[in-house]
């Protein structure tokens, strides 16, 4: 038992991090990982004396793709958006602008949204070749493919990442930095309601999403436009946080900052914490605005 704990102690975070990669989900990731390290207690590798990190690999991104697979057949209510993970104060260094995927980014709300679109191969695939570097040869016997399919799955999900890659944000200090500035400008600016600095700050193509998986009041549609966006803001300020009792907030989550509301006395089926976050374009503009609101969504912000 002394050896499994060990194993655990070595491995898990690494596996964690593969499970919430694939996933987009910290509850999946958990269970994920209780899953991987109960089948290495129960169904060893024939060759314990050899390095255990490439066969937890393999029997963690093959459970993860099941439950994608799982989880992409069942119906959602409204939006669905990445579980919010800390991140703390790390940054991504200025090299990884240069290279695919870094660590950091592949945990991000952009990059995690833009993978949604693969299939569970392609996402398993993309990951293990573009994030944790896995040669062609090593991804095929991970996920029990020929090298050719490798290969052919691997190009169609650099494909389908097109739209990702030429608008790509990778999370280094100074994006944080500009993201952190405009997120408090725009709460300021809900907090006073002021409807042209509002919309001011918003690129003119800016959405909104709201993730409330069908347990809190939360828009069913994305809302589209800066005109729109500002509305849908300004009016949920003055419904929902007008009358005080609100604790705001800054967190690093997801390599960027995020606002974490937590409402003293919930009501009309309003979430008692959510997570509001952004993504700025080129220009510096909001282009995205997030809201997390599902329980169970939450479980890896902390109190």
């Amino acid at each position: 038992m002394t050896a499994y704990a060990d194993l655990f102690r070595e491995h898990a975070k690494h596996v964690w991090g593969l499970c919430y990669r694939m996933t987009g989900s910290a509850s999946d990731a958990d269970d994920l990982v209780q899953e991987t390290f109960a089948r290495a207690m129960a169904h060893p590798p024939a060759r314990t004396d050899e390095p255990w990190r490439p066969w937890l690999v393999r029997v963690a991104v093959n459970l993860a793709r099941d439950q994608l697979r799982r989880r992409k057949r069942a119906p959602y209510t409204g939006p669905w958006l990445p579980s919010p993970i800390e991140t703390d104060d790390a940054a991504a260094p200025d090299e990884d602008v240069e290279r695919r995927y870094g660590m950091l980014e592949s945990v991000s709300f952009a990059f995690l949204i833009a993978v949604e679109a693969l299939t569970p191969r392609q996402r398993a695939v993309l990951l293990l070749r573009d994030v944790l570097e896995y040669s062609v040869q090593e991804t095929a016997t991970a996920l029990d493919l020929s090298e050719a399919n490798v290969k052919t799955t691997h190009h169609r999900a650099r494909a389908a990442m097109e739209a990702y890659d030429a608008a790509r944000s990778v999370p280094t200090r100074d994006l944080q930095e500009k993201t952190r500035e405009a997120l408090q400008r725009f709460a300021a600016s809900l907090a006073t309601g002021d409807a042209a600095a509002v919309e001011a700050m918003l690129a003119a193509s800016a959405r909104t999403l709201n993730d409330g998986g069908g347990e809190f009041r939360a828009a069913l549609k994305p809302v589209v436009g800066a005109d729109k966006v500002a509305r849908f803001h300004l009016g949920l300020m003055k419904k929902f946080y007008g009358g005080g009792g609100q604790r705001f907030a800054f967190r690093m989550l997801n390599g960027l900052p995020a606002i974490v509301v937590d409402v003293e006395t919930a009501r009309e089926r309003l979430a008692p914490r959510s997570v509001i976050r952004c993504d700025l374009d080129g220009s510096g503009l909001i282009r995205d605005v997030h809201t997390v609101l599902a329980t169970q969504k939450l479980v890896a912000v902390r109190a």
